[in-house]
This record gives C-alpha cells, sequence and structure tokens, in this order.
C-alpha cells in the first residue's frame, strides 16, 4: 500500500470525523457538544478499525496486529526489502577487502563496510559503521532454521559480519588478503538481525487482514445497529438501522479503495 493511499484514507476519515460529529444551536445561538462528543467517538473508532484492517495504526509505515508487515525494519515508508539488500552487496563480488574500507575510492571494503555501502546504496540513511553497532539493528532472529534472506550473520560476538542468502550461504569481506565473495555459514551466529521485509511480504498479508476485519468496519457502518456513519453513507436515514448486507459492502467498497 502506498503511502499516498494511505494519506488520502486519513484525509477521508478525518472529513467522516467532522460530519458524524455536528454541534448543534440552541435558542440563544450559542453551540452544544454533547451529540458531538458522542459522534465524535464512533467516528474515532472506525477510525482505529480502519487504521486495523490497512495495517497501519494512523503513522504511513508501522505495522499492526493484523500480521501485516508493510514497512519493518530500518528504512520504513522506503519500500526496500531484503532481496534489494542482497542485490546490491553482490555488486561489490571481487572487492578486495581492506580494513576499514567503505567505499571503492578507498580501495576496498571491510565487513561492515558492505552491509553500511550496500544500504547506503539503497538510500538508507544512519547505517552505524562497525559490526558490533550493526548487530543490533532490526529484529532478533532466533537461530539459523528461521532465518531468511537478507538477514544479518554476526560472528565472534560482533568481530565479523556478512548478509544471509539463504541454503547456507552469505555473502562477505572476509579478511585482509581476501575478497567480498560468497560462502558456506562457517559457523553458528553470535546473534541473527532481521532489518529488512522480505519481498512481496506485505502484498500476501494484506488479503487476510481485510478479510479479517471488513466485519467490524462493516459494524461501525452501521451493520445492525443504526450507527451515524451507516447514516452518513447514504445507506440509511439518521436514527434507522443499516442493514448487515448493505454495510458489509460499504466496508468492503472502502477497504478495496484503500488497497488499490
Amino acid at each position: 500500500m502506498s503511502n499516498e493511499s494511505i494519506a488520502a484514507v486519513q484525509s477521508r476519515v478525518q472529513e467522516l470525523r467532522a460530519l458524524v460529529a455536528p454541534t448543534s444551536t440552541t435558542a440563544s445561538g450559542t453551540t452544544t457538544g454533547g451529540a458531538a462528543a458522542a459522534s465524535g467517538s464512533t467516528a474515532a473508532a472506525f477510525q482505529t478499525a480502519l487504521a486495523e484492517a490497512t495495517g497501519t495504526s494512523g503513522v504511513a509505515g508501522t505495522a499492526t496486529t493484523t500480521g501485516t508487515t508493510t514497512d519493518t525494519g530500518i528504512a520504513p515508508g522506503s519500500g526496500v526489502t531484503a532481496q534489494d539488500l542482497i542485490a546490491t552487496a553482490k555488486k561489490y563480488l571481487g572487492v578486495p577487502y581492506v580494513w576499514g574500507g567503505e567505499s571503492l575510492s578507498e580501495g576496498g571494503l571491510d565487513c561492515s563496510g558492505l552491509v553500511l555501502r550496500s544500504l547506503t546504496d539503497l538510500g538508507v540513511d544512519g547505517v552505524p559503521r562497525t559490526a558490533r553497532q550493526q548487530m543490533h539493528l532490526g529484529e532478533k532472529v532466533a537461530s539459523m532454521d528461521d532465518a531468511k534472506p537478507g538477514d544479518l550473520l554476526v560472528f565472534g560476538g560482533g568481530t565479523h559480519i556478512a548478509i544471509y542468502l539463504g541454503d547456507g550461504k552469505m555473502i562477505d569481506a572476509p579478511k585482509p588478503g581476501g575478497h567480498v565473495n560468497i560462502r558456506d555459514v562457517y559457523a553458528t551466529p553470535t546473534a541473527i538481525r532481521r532489518i529488512l521485509p522480505q519481498e512481496g511480504a506485505a502484498v500476501a498479508a494484506a488479503p487476510d487482514a481485510l478479510a479479517t476485519d471488513a466485519a467490524s468496519l462493516a459494524s461501525l457502518l452501521g451493520g445492525g445497529g443504526g450507527s451515524p456513519l451507516g447514516a452518513l453513507s447514504g445507506l440509511a436515514p439518521s436514527g434507522q438501522e443499516t442493514s448487515t448486507t448493505d454495510a458489509s459492502r460499504l466496508a468492503w467498497e472502502l477497504l478495496a479503495g484503500v488497497a488499490s
């Protein structure tokens, strides 16, 4: 889901909140806020359910408990994936190992320099320089059985770092006299860190999230409950109940518009 789509949804939610929370005018021309507060609480509940259903928490690039992982890791909102990191690191195959090297202008790369250079090439800023610092990026992975391509493998308590390729292989800048290459994972890592999502992970999760939360949206839209949001949608006059079928249809229309 794009940031533009999320922003459009948030804008529409604000419109809904304003429309379902009207103020009432007294004979003296002053306004009262009791009805507005009640309607506002309904709109707030709608906003929460919509955020959960679309995989956002009101802020672009965040994940929710629905299982969607749109922008996890160290580059939220960027669209950078673990597969992008692997492809970029492979461009440096054959580059000589140079201690402290983090660019080709220095003649080569060291292990953490390869990680830094690859992420920087992808537009990820603020990556720490050393393996000991990089081993705290992202989230912990329990073991090699759970490791995925693009995870960082840390060895020797932070003395060496590599990028996992899958199938027991990794890419790294190994030692003086060597060069960036692909080789077997030679030991059990001290730590495994997941810093970027897998390609296509968010797309695969989204349909399940939408199916799970369409019912809650339908309820808030007035399915059998006479919600003011149901009246706002035009499904039923204010104070009358909206049918469950109509509310469900509107919920799916809203969700489909967000996902497109």
